[in-house]
């Protein structure tokens, strides 16, 4: 098979998965969202704890940003918020196999709550940009997500903890921007390879970038 015509072929079939994930009835998206409320579940039985904080590395922020992007805003974030109620509700997918409300109130649960905001933030963009699926947008979105989940996973440690708010991101930020800043430019890559450069469903900006590959 020629280049050109492998590279045609690929392009057709991202933009026909992004077409398809529009086009999908209320109850495939949200088994979808269900799926990956799964997955994050999942990812969060990948931990490593560090001796200077009560908050584990695990692999649910690669996750989270990757739901925005081939969810979108509604159903990305939809997923989280599964996610999010499905383990408060005593399923034990927090990570730890944790589960119950209590996790969502103690020192981690405000980056939970952050892993919402942000993959809506991230499907927001995506969807509505076709110029925001360039790599550096990407990647712009990619630490943007991981900003707010930072953020609100800080602040909630703070509260929980009763530290201040500069105590909390020593604690809670600082030790974890590196790995995440590695999954960051692995979720922005990744996302430019998959999306569409062209639009599929109504983007502002899809007079300048016509549907079609």
């Amino acid at each position: 098979m020629e280049l050109g015509s492998f590279v045609d072929r690929y392009k057709h079939a991202r933009y026909g998965f992004f077409d398809w994930r529009c086009d999908l009835n209320l109850i495939n998206k949200v088994a979808i969202a269900i799926s990956f409320a799964c997955l994050t579940g999942l990812m969060a039985q990948i931990r490593v704890y560090l001796p200077f904080t009560p908050v584990p590395i695990t692999g649910q922020v690669f996750v989270v940003l990757l739901a925005g992007v081939l969810l979108g805003r509604r159903y990305g974030g939809l997923s989280q918020l599964f996610y999010a109620g499905i383990g408060a509700a005593g399923v034990p997918w927090f990570a730890g196999s944790a589960s119950g409300i209590g996790y969502l109130t103690g020192v981690t649960g405000g980056y939970i709550v952050g892993f919402i905001i942000a993959a809506f933030v991230i499907g927001e963009f995506t969807d509505r940009y076709v110029a925001s699926r360039r790599l550096l947008p990407q990647m712009m979105l990619m630490t943007t997500g991981i900003g707010i989940i930072y953020a609100l996973g800080s602040l909630q440690l703070a509260l929980v903890l009763d530290l201040s708010l500069s105590e909390a991101v020593l604690m809670g930020t600082l030790p974890f921007v590196p790995v995440d800043l590695v999954k960051a430019f692995a979720a922005a890559t990744i996302a430019f390879g998959i999306l569409p450069k062209t639009a599929y469903n109504e983007e502002s900006d899809a007079e300048k970038y016509p549907g079609g590959l």
